[in-house]
C-alpha cells in the first residue's frame, strides 16, 4: 500500500480510541450503564462494541486470531454472551449486560488498535482490490471492507461522544 493510502487508514483508526478515551473519562457503572432511554446503547456497550467489531472483522483478513480469544480479552470481560458475539443484533436487555472498567474497555481497544495497524503495514495497494466477500452483489473488496469497518467504528465513536453529552450532571459528579 501506498504510504499516503497507509497513512490514511491508519490515522482514521487511530482516531476511534482518542474519541471513546474522552467518552470514558472519569465514568462510574452508573454513568457507563445510563441510558436516555430504555432501547438506546450505553457508553459501556459502545466502547466495548467499536473494539469487537473491529476485532472479529480485521483478525480474519490478517489471517491471526481474534485478539478476544487469543489474549484472554474474553475471559477479562466476563459478558454472558457466546465466545463469538460482537454487539451486532443485540437486544436492550443484552445491551444492559456490558459494563466494564474504562482501562479494560480501552485496553481492548488499544490492543485491537495496534492489531490493526500492524496488519495496514502489510497490505499493499493491489491488495485493496482482492475480494474479500462474495456474498453481496457486487462483491466485497479488501478496501471496501476496511473503509466500513472505519465507517462503523467512526459511527459509534461518535455515538459514545454525544451519549457522553447527555449524562445527567450527578453521574458525573
Amino acid at each position: 500500500m501506498t504510504t499516503g493510502a497507509r497513512q490514511v487508514l491508519t490515522d482514521g483508526f487511530g482516531r476511534v480510541g482518542p474519541v471513546i478515551r474522552a467518552a470514558l473519562e472519569g465514568t462510574d457503572a452508573a454513568a457507563r450503564t445510563w441510558r436516555p432511554t430504555p432501547q438506546a446503547t450505553t457508553l459501556a456497550w459502545l466502547a466495548w462494541h467499536v473494539a469487537r467489531g473491529q476485532d472479529a472483522q480485521v483478525a480474519p483478513l490478517a489471517g491471526v486470531e481474534q485478539l478476544w480469544t487469543a489474549e484472554g480479552w474474553a475471559d477479562r470481560f466476563g459478558l454472558p454472551f457466546d465466545r463469538d458475539a460482537t454487539g451486532y443484533g443485540q437486544s436492550p436487555d443484552e445491551v444492559a449486560l456490558v459494563d466494564a472498567s474504562p482501562d479494560l474497555l480501552l485496553g481492548y481497544l488499544d490492543a485491537t488498535t495496534a492489531q490493526t495497524v500492524a496488519y495496514l503495514e502489510r497490505v499493499e495497494d493491489d491488495d485493496l482490490a482482492t475480494v474479500v466477500d462474495t456474498s453481496w452483489d457486487p462483491p466485497v473488496t479488501l478496501g471496501v471492507r476496511l473503509v466500513s469497518i472505519l465507517d462503523d467504528c467512526v459511527q459509534h465513536a461518535g455515538q459514545a461522544a454525544y451519549l457522553r453529552g447527555l449524562l445527567p450532571r450527578e453521574l458525573l459528579a
